[in-house]
């Protein structure tokens, strides 16, 4: 993919710790789907070592849960086109990745309440469906 667009999206309610957890979560998952997002480590000029981060930018916006589930189910049929990671709630309520899966498999689609969406993809389809979106300020 040549000049991926990446966008996350928030549940705007979340508090700022778990807003910043959810964003830290959603980017490592995507730079795990797209190494080439990182880039080459670096050197400053006393030639200390630096690891290298991401080469794009990753707009983090925002919306409500519905606007979040609503997200979600209209980027399904764009997969694998689209990298979608998604993070939902359970994270708040489980204490292990295994309880979280327990969780999420228990749920049904429309019942899942999403603290945050990542896409990462073809910029025209990513802006389509993350335009409308407001900025996280």
């Amino acid at each position: 993919m040549s000049n991926p667009k990446c966008v996350i999206v928030l549940d705007q309610a979340l508090p700022p710790g778990a807003a910043a957890n959810t964003a830290a979560v959603l980017a490592l998952s995507l730079g795990r789907a797209h190494p080439a997002l990182i880039g080459a480590d670096l050197h400053d000029q006393a030639g200390q070592p630096h690891l290298g981060i991401t080469t794009a930018a990753i707009p983090i916006l925002k919306n409500d849960t519905a606007a979040l589930r609503t997200l979600r189910a209209a980027l399904r049929e764009h997969e694998p086109a689209l990298t979608v990671v998604d993070l939902s709630s359970a994270t708040r309520r489980t204490r292990s990745y295994a309880e979280y899966a327990a969780d999420l498999a228990a749920t049904p689609a429309e019942a899942i309440d999403y603290q945050g969406i990542a896409l990462c993809g073809d910029a025209q389809l990513v802006t389509r469906y993350t335009g409308s979106h407001s900025l996280w300020r």
